[in-house]
């Protein structure tokens, strides 16, 4: 499979979304998942300390094994896990990194990121602590998540000279929300940031499962909020005829909505999330 660098690292172009692994899957299951993700050549794999009650990090490094040092491990701190978890305080950034290491079984993290903009504290605060990890060795990269663009040009401006810089945003992008496309993605290639989306698939509209005057498959994951919000006549009149244009080209639906995505430069690598084996 294609690699593309997210810095000093080299990713596969289809990465493995872990959000499942210990939320709908238990750890014999996100094995399945981990070993067929490895067989096809997947070596990206990305998770966060708040996936599955922090029992993502967990499976993953269990499942992977003696084979950590095949692949990327990207995991994600901030978003909060409970009052005293949460945020990108200095101190917690090391105490966060430290609970990651050990659920993941491993002695490093190939790339660490902002899970989201902490407004409490100053980003070169959070960058100092980053640096620090990476001077230590427990961390090669680092990168963002949810950032704007004002924020990633707050970070660069922030960035001391010869510190750690993010290397990465992950951001929504899909054939459906196209609002990178305005100033962050533009960015990312002036900054040389590699650009790694988040629901590329629509939360599964983009697979064709979700289709005009059907009912929704029964397992569906889409709640009703997401649902309303995704599943409005534009949105499946735009999937009809993506269907129609890929079906044409003796494609899949699912296979246009990768194969466009890793059409821009920025994008490093698109993750696929596997429910189930």
């Amino acid at each position: 499979m294609e690699k593309r660098r997210i810095g000093s690292l080299e990713a596969s172009v289809v990465g493995l979304g872990c959000n499942n692994f210990g939320r709908r899957l238990d750890l014999d299951a996100t094995s399945a998942v981990v070993d067929a993700a490895l067989d096809v050549g997947i070596t990206f794999f990305d998770t966060a300390d708040t996936y599955g009650g922090t029992r993502s990090e967990e499976y993953l490094g269990r499942a992977l094994g003696r084979r950590r040092e095949d692949v990327v491990v990207a995991t994600k701190f901030g978003s909060r896990l409970d009052e005293q978890r949460r945020g990108a305080r200095p101190e917690y950034v090391h105490r966060a990194v430290e609970d990651s290491l050990r659920r993941l079984g491993t002695d490093r993290i190939d790339l660490y990121q902002l899970h989201t903009p902490d407004f409490d504290v100053p980003i070169g605060e959070t960058l100092g602590a980053l640096d620090e990890l990476v001077r230590a060795g427990k961390v090669r990269e680092v990168g963002c998540s949810n950032f704007s663009v004002d924020q990633l040009r707050e970070a660069e401006e922030a960035t001391r000279e010869g510190a750690a810089r993010f290397v990465s945003v992950q951001n929504e992008y899909s054939l459906l929300h196209r609002e990178p496309e305005g100033d962050v993605l533009p960015e990312c290639e002036s900054l040389g940031l590699a650009f790694i989306p988040y629901f590329p698939l629509a939360n599964g509209l983009l697979t064709g499962k979700y289709r005009r005057g059907k009912d929704a498959p029964a397992e569906s994951r889409l709640d009703s909020v997401r649902g309303e919000r995704l599943l409005t006549d534009r949105n499946l009149d735009v999937v009809e005829r993506l269907i129609g244009f890929s079906e044409g080209q003796g494609h899949t639906i699912l296979e246009l909505a990768f194969s466009w995505l890793l059409r821009r430069p920025a994008v490093a690598s698109v993750k696929a999330v596997l429910p189930r084996i």
